[in-house]
Parts: structure tokens; C-alpha cells; sequence
């Protein structure tokens, strides 16, 4: 019989899902979706009435939420699609690395962490981020996290 000691049990995680399932027809303009393995956010919903031999379907028409690229889709209102879960975080800016763009964040609590890059989306928006701290103001930064991928989305002055 095979012991304890012949298994490797630590590189284990918690198993979190980057999406949850959501029927097409659930699907709402404002609300989110899966579509080529990307988050986005549903500008158009259209629904066209069930045929004579088939089911309604759902035409999509969304934006990547990271890159803003546009993506059309077309499902079933029977089929199951995939709704990401996307959380945003506040972080206090502490220092941006002069070589390679990195960022070192604060949260809450004070604990520090240095593996996001500045913003390249929309462009130019690091470099106003950039600019504003190199100013000297204090900046709190929103991050988005969905499906594995963070990127900075917005900012505004710490007055506290």
C-alpha cells in the first residue's frame, strides 16, 4: 500500500473558477461575458424570435474590458456561456521603477507588491500616471482582476 510521503500534496490551490456558467438568454447589455477566452462587457444584446425548425438566438456585440477590442458572438438563448468574475481593488502607489514601468502598490493593510506594469491601455494613460506622480501627488490606483489578467484602470488623489 502507497504511504503519505509518496504523494506531493503542496502545489495544490484553492480551486477558485476564473467564470461562472450563465445561460445566453440571461445575458443583459451592461452585464459580462466570455467570448475567445476573454472578459467583456456587453454593449448590444439582440434577440432574434425562434423559426420554424430552431431557437431563438442572441446576437452579442462587446468590448474586451482590458484592451477595449470589440467581439461579436452569436448563441442560442438555451446555451451556456461563461460570466467572469471580475473584482477591483484599490491600491496606494509608492513608487514606479524608472527601467521597466513596474508598480509598487500598498494595500489596506500595508502590504506591498510589485507585479503590475503601468497601464499601456488607453494609450498614453501611463504616462499621465507617471506624470502625476512624479509631481509628487499621492495617487490610489483601481485594479482589475479577471480570468488571471490585472491591469490598472483608473486613478485619483489621495486628500487624506
Amino acid at each position: 500500500m502507497a504511504e503519505a510521503e509518496d504523494y506531493d500534496f503542496s502545489s495544490t490551490d484553492a480551486g477558485s473558477a476564473d467564470a461562472v456558467p450563465i445561460e445566453a438568454g440571461q445575458i443583459r447589455k451592461g452585464g459580462f461575458m466570455v467570448i475567445k477566452g476573454r472578459p467583456c462587457k456587453v454593449n448590444e444584446v439582440s434577440h432574434s424570435k425562434t423559426g420554424k425548425h430552431g431557437a431563438a438566438k442572441c446576437n452579442f456585440d462587446c468590448y474586451d474590458i482590458f484592451n477595449n477590442k470589440k467581439y461579436q458572438d452569436m448563441q442560442p438563448a438555451s446555451a451556456g456561456c461563461l460570466q467572469p468574475i471580475i473584482t477591483r481593488t484599490e491600491y496606494t502607489l509608492v513608487d514606479i521603477d524608472a527601467e521597466d514601468s513596474f508598480l509598487t502598490l500598498m494595500t489596506e493593510e500595508g502590504e506591498t507588491r510589485e507585479d503590475l506594469k503601468l497601464p499601456t491601455y488607453p494609450e498614453g494613460y501611463g504616462d499621465d500616471i507617471q506624470a502625476k506622480f512624479d509631481e509628487g501627488k499621492q495617487l490610489i490606483l483601481t485594479v482589475l482582476k479577471s480570468m488571471g489578467e490585472e491591469q490598472v484602470i483608473g486613478d485619483k488623489e489621495d486628500t487624506s
